[in-house]
Formats: structure tokens, C-alpha cells, sequence
């Protein structure tokens, strides 16, 4: 036997080099952790493997320094060598399963078995090559056993090791990109909520958010420039030519208005035809610049579909902090600017002005929030104007909106459906008035009074909501009305902005027995090409047509064609705005069969309705 002695004191300087060797590791690992999924991950992990490996080995060989033997011996220096690779080589992997996001029992107990197996071969590869000097005490035939046992037990170590981290590595390679197509998909469906489909631009959703974000980190009041743009007639471009053409046009202006993005500037679509740029650390004369390219871009010729389309924009400036420390008020500022914008002949700019502005802008926010109040407290009546028969007899109604405001009293529909458009308090208030009509409709069947059908106006927003159906049987159910007592109204552009998805709708609709009309009819040009596709009941002729007629008129033309036509196609023609004899006299003859207007009957509440002497 070898007599063996340990010098104490490297055996107490091995342990306290431990202490010492894992508190400087701890920062490190730190600082490596946090580097772990930026570009300089890889360099890191091998540096702080590299590094804890160091640590491990230089622990193990201070440790055998503290062995006396009897016996002289070394280490030989290339074994010594692949003892520190055995073990740099388990905290590579140690390390890189650490960092993995999903833990478990089974990775736990893999980490603890890599990095046992890899101290293990540091150990028995560095005593593999320990020489002694040969004596008589020591058989050479021993020695080489000895050898060869240990020699296959650091192969064996080594290729365990090397089995796990493969098939690990590729269990966790797999993993990854499992975890990254989720991560990417998860991203699309952000990217959809807050990304307008059409242009890909940011919407009303993201612009929440980025203003959160952007107004946090104003610490210094630095100037904000909110552009709020506004495309001058765009309504006609869709009636004349088409929705979509008018969809092609918004994207070729997007990609014009591309050029002139920077890295503090932001384009968002935040309504059908209105856009917002926000320009990070400017001035008012630095916006007005960039406004004025903004209309170059917009007024020089589109190319679509082989029609050239000339357009206009009108632009609205506001300033954080100056008109505004909020978004709300920075919209409604911005959004006044480019009302004055338009008063002064369109194709300009115009900054936020507090004498003249701020009146109409507080009016309007105060409108707004107001509004929220309304639908809460649900502070709408509804109104019927009736519609008759050539004849004069009554044969439906119209149900229309009306605000009864606690402080300004009854407000018509232009006071406050576009802020409820905007807002998007449209959709409740609609299916509020969807409802009080279902409710007028049962007390009207159970009292046997005929003035069906009850026709409700739904703005393009409610008639593309995916629940309209859904909600309306169950109107249905709740009431146990007789559906075609209810007639939906839509207007013309809001059945040609996709004709297809429109037709479907419309085609659910009648299905279940609603009746169906098309308002508005012939302020476009397109109409004509699909009208006869729409499966609708009434065509309701615009009253631009009607304020104008006379004999021989233009308009008296126009709408014999649409008359004829409609009848023709089995539709039952409604003319809006009448308002006097003639005009009354005039649509008689060419065949109109219900007039509506004024001259008739204003929209009225339902109590006076009852006591008219059309009831009869």
C-alpha cells in the first residue's frame, strides 16, 4: 500500500477557493443571462462555460496538490489538457439548458447527470496521466491494468455525455422552432388587431398605445406634431369608380406618403379616408413642411385600372403640449385644424388656432364625451317619419335617432353621428335603436295597428359586424315579432364597398324574413352594375334628385331611367326629401310608388304618430 498524507492547508484553500470562484460567477452569470437572446449569446455562453470550467478544474487540481504521496509523480500536460475540454464541454451544455425557457423535472436531472459525468471525466482523464516513478512496490503489470480500466471508464463517461447532449440538442433544437412559428403566429394575430388590412398601416388600436408610449417619455416637453390628413371628396372617387379603386388609391398614396417616413415619424389609418402622422421632436414650421409635401403627393395623378384620378387632401396640425397633453384632445384639435382646412377651399393646411378653433374642437370633445354618457344612460328617442303610396295612404315608417341631451335639449342625427362613427359608439347605438323598433313592432301587433314596416337605418360599421345576424334573431326570439315587420336600410356606398360580402349579408337577412332597402340610390354611377345582383325589396331614390325637379328637368331624366329600371327588376321605388306638389306630381307620373318628405310628414315621436289623421 501507498501511504497518503493531505496537506491541510490546500484543503482549506481548495474549499475557500470554491466560496470565493462561485461569487465571482454569479455577477457573471448575471450579465451573461441577460445577454443570452441578444447577437452576442453565443460569445457569451462559451465565455462563461470557459470561465466555469476553469473554476471546476483549477478546485479539482488544487485539491490533488494537497495529496503527499510517498511516491514522486506529474501530470502530463496535453491529459490535463483534455480533463479541462471534458469539463468546459458539460457547462457548455449546463449553461444552454439553463436559458431554456420550458423546465421540468427530467431537464433538471439531465443538467445534474451532464455535469456529474463531465467532473467525472475531468477527474479520471487528469489521474489517467498522473506518472509515478517506477520502485519495486509498484508492478509495472499493475500499473498497465490499471490503465486500461481507467482508460475505458473516461471513454465510456465521455461517449454517455456525448450521447445526451446530441439527442438533447436536437430534442431542443426541434422545440425551438416549435416555440418560434408559435411566437410568429402569435405576432400575426397582434399584427391584425392592431394593422389596417387594407394599407397594412397601423390603426386606431396601435395608436392607443403608441401614444401611451410616446407621451411617457416626454420628460422635457419636447414638441409633437399631430397631422391629421383628410382626403377631399373621396366619396365620389368610390361612387363614380368603384370601391375598389377607391381601395387601390389609398394604397398608392400610402406607398407616395412611404418616402417621407423617418425614424421619428409615424403614419397611422385611423378612419375609411383619414390618415394621422405623428412627427417626433418638431417644430410647427417643420409640420407645415412636411404638410405641404404631403398635398404635393396627394394632388399628383393616380393611374388605376387605366383611369387616371385626380385628388385633393385637407390637413390639420396640432401641437403637444401646446393644443393638447392628451390624445383625445390632439385629435379633436387636429381634427378641427382640418375642418378650417376644408372651409378655406380644401387642398391646404392649417394649424390648430385657439381664437378661432377652439370653440367649435370644445364643443365637439364635450359632444364626445357626452356621448359615452348617452349610450349608458341610453338618453336616444326615436322619431318616424312615415312613408305613403302614391296614393297618399300610409304603408311604413322610418325610425331616426334622436339625442335627448340633459343640457342642449333634442339633437338631430348631424350632431352627433359622426363623433358616434368615430368614437365607434355607432354599433351600440344601433343595435339600441334595432331594438326599441322590435319593441314598437310588438306593441303595434298586439294592437293591431298597421304602419309596417318599421325601416331602420344601419351605418356601414353595424352592417359589417360580424354579430348582426346572430343579434338580430335573437331580437327575434326575445320579442316574438314577425320578422318582416322590420326593414333594414343601408346606404348605397356601404352595399358597393364589398359587393360580394354585401350580397351574402343581404341574402341572410331575407332569410330569415327582414326586408331590405338600398338609401340613397344614384349618387353613384357603379350602382347600376350590380343593382340587379342585390337582393333588396326597395331602392330609396336620393333626394339630391328630388330638391331640383321640375318638368323637363334633368333630374326629371334621370329619374325616369332609375324608376323604370327598378321596377323592371321587381323593386319597389321610394322617393326621399318631398317636399312640394310638384315634385310629388311629377314622381307619380313616372311611376314612383312611395314618396316620403315633408310635404307629407316630418319625423315625428310615436305618440304623435298615433294621433294623425293618416291612421285612419
Amino acid at each position: 500500500m501507498i501511504p497518503i498524507q493531505h496537506d491541510i492547508s490546500l484543503v482549506i484553500g481548495s474549499t475557500l477557493f470554491a466560496f470565493v470562484a462561485g461569487y465571482f460567477l454569479m455577477p457573471i452569470q448575471k450579465i451573461w443571462w441577460r445577454e443570452s437572446r441578444r447577437k452576442f449569446a453565443t460569445l457569451m455562453l462559451f465565455a462563461t462555460a470557459a470561465l466555469l470550467g476553469l473554476l471546476i478544474w483549477s478546485i479539482h487540481f488544487i485539491g490533488m496538490t494537497a495529496i503527499h504521496l510517498s511516491h514522486v509523480y506529474h501530470f502530463d500536460f496535453s491529459w490535463m489538457l483534455l480533463s479541462y475540454l471534458s469539463v468546459f464541454t458539460a457547462s457548455i451544455f449546463t449553461l444552454w439548458l439553463m436559458i431554456q425557457s420550458i423546465w421540468s423535472f427530467s431537464r433538471v436531472a439531465l443538467v445534474i447527470v451532464v455535469m456529474s459525468l463531465g467532473v467525472s471525466a475531468m477527474h479520471y482523464t487528469s489521474s489517467l496521466r498522473a506518472n509515478f516513478e517506477r520502485t519495486e512496490i509498484t508492478p509495472i503489470t499493475e500499473s498497465s491494468h490499471a490503465t486500461y480500466d481507467l482508460l475505458f471508464a473516461v471513454v465510456l463517461i465521455s461517449a454517455l455525455l456525448l450521447i445526451a447532449m446530441i439527442r438533447l440538442v436536437l430534442s431542443e433544437l426541434r422545440l425551438a422552432s416549435l416555440n418560434r412559428q408559435l411566437r410568429w403566429a402569435n405576432k400575426e394575430l397582434e399584427n391584425q388587431n392592431i394593422q389596417d388590412n387594407l394599407t397594412k398601416l397601423p390603426n386606431r388600436l396601435y395608436l392607443a398605445e403608441y401614444a401611451d408610449i410616446l407621451f411617457s417619455k416626454q420628460q422635457h416637453q419636447q414638441e409633437i406634431a399631430f397631422l391629421y390628413i383628410d382626403l377631399d371628396r373621396f366619396k365620389a372617387v368610390n361612387d363614380v369608380f368603384g370601391h375598389q379603386v377607391g381601395d387601390q388609391l389609398l394604397i398608392q398614396l400610402t406607398a407616395r406618403i412611404h418616402q417621407l417616413w423617418g425614424d421619428r415619424s409615424k403614419l397611422l389609418r385611423i378612419g375609411g379616408d383619414e390618415f394621422l402622422m405623428v412627427l417626433e421632436n418638431t417644430s410647427v414650421s417643420k409640420a407645415s413642411e412636411m404638410s405641404e409635401q404631403i398635398l404635393n403627393l396627394i394632388q399628383d395623378s393616380f393611374l388605376i385600372d387605366g383611369k387616371t384620378i385626380n385628388i385633393s387632401g385637407s390637413i390639420g396640425i396640432a401641437m403637444y403640449p401646446e393644443h393638447g397633453k392628451n390624445l383625445q384632445d390632439l385629435l379633436v384639435n387636429a381634427d378641427a385644424a382640418m375642418l378650417s382646412s376644408k372651409y378655406q377651399g380644401r387642398n391646404t393646411y392649417s394649424v390648430f388656432n385657439f381664437s378661432s378653433d377652439q370653440h367649435e374642437s370644445k364643443s365637439q370633445s364635450k359632444l364626445i364625451n357626452d356621448l359615452y354618457k348617452a349610450v349608458e344612460d341610453q338618453q336616444f328617442v326615436l322619431f318616424y317619419q312615415p312613408k305613403f303610396t302614391s296614393e297618399r295612404k300610409i304603408c311604413g315608417v322610418e325610425a331616426l335617432i334622436r339625442w335627448q341631451h340633459p343640457l342642449h335639449g333634442l339633437l338631430g342625427p348631424n350632431m352627433f353621428i359622426h363623433g358616434a362613427e368615430k368614437t365607434g359608439l355607432i354599433i351600440q347605438m344601433g343595435y339600441w335603436a334595432l331594438e326599441q323598433a322590435c319593441k314598437q313592432i310588438q306593441l303595434w301587433e298586439k294592437n293591431n295597428t298597421d304602419f309596417f314596416p318599421i325601416a331602420v337605418n344601419l351605418s356601414a360599421v353595424q352592417f359589417e359586424h360580424k354579430h348582426l345576424l346572430a343579434n338580430l334573431q335573437n331580437l327575434f326570439k326575445r320579442y316574438k315579432i314577425n320578422p318582416q315587420h322590420l326593414m333594414i336600410e343601408i346606404t348605397e356606398s356601404t352595399a358597393m364597398h364589398y359587393i360580394d360580402a354585401s350580397i351574402r349579408t343581404l341574402e341572410q337577412l331575407r332569410n330569415i324574413g327582414i326586408q331590405l332597402a338600398i338609401d340613397d340610390f344614384g349618387t353613384g354611377h357603379s350602382s347600376f352594375l350590380y343593382l340587379k345582383n342585390l337582393p333588396v325589396d326597395e331602392l330609396k331614390i336620393d333626394k339630391e334628385f328630388i330638391q331640383d325637379l321640375s318638368v323637363g328637368s334633368k333630374e326629371e331624366m334621370i329619374l325616369e331611367s332609375i324608376i323604370r329600371l327598378a321596377i323592371k327588376l321587381g323593386l319597389k321605388v321610394t322617393a326621399e326629401g318631398v317636399e312640394t306638389t310638384l315634385q310629388a306630381d311629377i314622381l307619380t307620373r313616372l311611376g314612383c310608388q312611395q314618396l316620403q318628405g315633408y310635404l307629407l310628414a316630418k319625423p315625428m315621436p310615436v305618440e304623435s304618430l298615433a294621433t294623425q289623421d293618416f291612421l285612419s
